[in-house]
């Protein structure tokens, strides 16, 4: 018999053992045809629905829900499963089992999972879920804000992350929340302040190194990221830049602000700084997520004293990365992910990197004591560290090793993993002159080696200017040219005479500057080393006098023959406008006989 035939053959009367025995071979068979799938998830559903939310008989008792939930969860991770479960009637009830069943964990947390698989692979059950009908949002953030484990919270986190992913279609919901205070919750009783808590609460269990817990954080922070891009144009919000913004329908993410959010700034500065980082490579979740967040928030005077401490900070002496810890991670809750990465978001960023605005953090509390913490040299030891792993030495950035050693990482780029760390820095740049100021004396210090070239340099330095010329890391070679235009005060002179015009030709070019700004006093860019000696401004480089060369004259007619053949076959090439050809300018004006 089929196991649609054989379960529909229990009764209340059946032993135990057996039921237990067919849940668990439901649960672990192979996909079964869709009718049948359909029909015995139903089945199952309605049996649950009768003996744990009616009181009424059927043929499971409360000690099978576990069991059937699994079963359900099985049968739910194809699509015709799902678009059972996804029906106003049975989200309802899955949602009421999780309830119903909060003493009982592991089946609670089996009905959640049946609801994220749903919601995953059926986004009209997003908005179900959502209707007065179930009011499924709102019993999320009830149950966030009592969870007491990670798998609780990354559970709660993930079905309110699908439910918001798009504006249009949980607006209302989205804007909602953050507005609602609840009494029985922390703080001002909002969304916000129930995610900062748990922010901080994974922090220590991240650190303890308790199961699911960076799982838990990567969604919770997905969710975060949610409500950080959408609630600001969902209502009057502070225009940052006005200067430029797009359009309405446009609005690139940073753009606006609203201090309802202010209060999820200092929990998040915290994860940054003390959550154990990944080795080699420090960019992975839920690191990469934190990002993500931070860079929608603006960075203004108000707010420096949660992104760079309150201490004093002395001279300035490169920063070193803590030995990061290694840990490895894999989601065990809903049996299907998703696009983890805001990547459109992102993208938008980058495309028009704007200086934050001016504005109050009206409910972020302040340290109570000085505080060292500092982005800044947080962001530039992670920008180090990860350039040296998939640059290592001094590789060229389009050297095919690079990529494959990103593909180790997952089927990513260097795009996707570097260029919101870029663009945290460039904010950080934009936003703070301190932080700024910082930053490049760290990357260009009064004393640094310019007798080689910069570009060739086996640090960080070196790999951002080589990152510059690259052809298959487009993304990431615009990022750090606009990272280091705003360490350079946002200035073409500047920036040319700190790394040389030949290394930021192409990029000033993309910006309207197309030939050498003029040498100025005042760009602060340093005219000589420490030492002294003058700085080639095109190069970088200690300029050196020129040496006369010793030909002689069948050596010099030799060598302009060569020049000659070669200006001749680009011109026949069309690589070469004729007008642009100087042996035939010379010709024509008569200088060549």
């Amino acid at each position: 018999m089929s196991v649609l035939q054989v379960y529909s053959s229990l009764s209340s009367s059946s032993p135990r053992a057996t039921i237990s025995r067919t849940l668990q071979s439901i649960a672990s068979a192979p996909p079964i045809n869709p009718p049948s799938c359909k029909a015995l998830i139903q089945l199952i559903i309605d049996d649950l629905q009768a003996v744990i939310i009616d009181g009424s008989s059927s043929r499971l008792i409360r000690d099978d829900a576990l069991s059937a939930l699994s079963a359900v969860k099985g049968l739910g991770r194809i699509p015709h499963g799902a678009q059972v479960l996804a029906s106003i009637a049975n989200l309802k009830c899955l949602m009421t089992l999780a309830i119903k069943l909060e003493t009982a964990p592991d089946a609670s947390n089996e009905a959640l999972k049946c609801v994220a698989n749903t919601l995953l692979l059926s986004e009209p059950a997003r908005t179900t879920l959502l209707s007065q009908d179930i009011d499924g949002g709102n019993i999320c953030i009830e149950l966030l804000q009592k969870s007491a484990t990670p798998e609780n919270i990354f559970l709660s986190s993930r079905i309110l992350f699908l439910c918001t992913a798009s504006p249009h279609q949980s607006a209302s919901f989205i804007q909602s929340i953050v507005e609602t205070k609840r009494t029985h919750f922390p703080g001002n009783g909002t969304i916000i302040d129930v995610i900062a808590l748990k922010l901080d609460d994974l922090i220590a269990s991240m650190q303890s190194g308790i199961k699911m817990s960076r799982d838990a954080m990567t969604d919770l922070l997905k969710l975060t990221f949610n409500l950080l891009v959408h609630y600001p144009k969902l209502v009057p919000s502070e225009l940052q830049y006005p200067a430029l913004a797009g359009p309405d329908d446009q609005k690139v993410m940073g753009d606006f602000w609203n201090s309802r959010l202010d209060g999820i700034l200092p929990s998040l500065v915290r994860a940054f700084q003390t959550i154990p980082l990944s080795s080699p490579n420090p960019l992975t979740s839920p690191l990469t997520h934190i990002i993500h967040s931070l860079i929608t928030i603006p960075v203004d005077s108000s707010s420096r004293a949660i992104w760079f401490g309150t201490l004093p900070h002395s001279r300035p002496t490169t920063p070193q990365l803590n030995s990061s810890e290694p840990t490895t991670s894999s989601l065990t809750g809903s049996s299907h992910d998703d696009q983890s990465t805001p990547k459109e978001h992102i993208e938008r960023a980058i495309s028009s990197v704007i200086p934050a605005g001016r504005r109050s953090f009206h409910h972020s509390p302040l340290p109570d004591s000085p505080s060292t913490a500092d982005c800044a040299s947080r962001a530039y030891e992670l920008l180090d560290t990860t350039l040296a792993h998939f640059l290592p030495g001094d590789i060229d950035s389009d050297d095919p090793a690079v990529r494959d050693l990103c593909k180790i990482d997952g089927d990513t780029s260097l795009d996707e993993i570097v260029c919101p760390l870029v663009l945290l820095i460039t904010r950080l740049c934009l936003g703070d002159d301190d932080a700024k100021t910082r930053i490049r004396q760290w990357l260009v210090p009064e004393d640094l080696d310019r007798t080689h070239p910069l570009e060739k340099r086996a640090d960080l330095l070196g790999r951002c200017l080589r990152l510059l010329a690259s052809v298959y890391h487009s993304r990431l070679k615009d990022s750090m040219g606009e990272m280091l235009y705003a360490m350079c005060d946002s200035n073409a002179t500047t920036l040319a005479g700190y790394f040389g015009y030949g290394n930021v030709a192409g990029f000033l070019f993309h910006k309207g500057v197309v030939s050498a700004p003029p040498v100025s006093a005042t760009s602060g860019a340093p005219p000589t080393t420490a030492s002294g000696l003058p700085i080639n401004p095109i190069t970088g480089t200690v300029e050196h006098p020129s040496e006369n060369i010793d030909m002689t004259d069948e050596e010099k007619e030799h060598e302009a023959e060569k020049l000659f053949v070669l200006f001749d076959r680009l011109e026949k090439t069309g690589a070469l406008p004729p007008s642009q050809n100087p042996y035939r300018k010379a010709f024509q004006e008569g200088k060549m006989g």
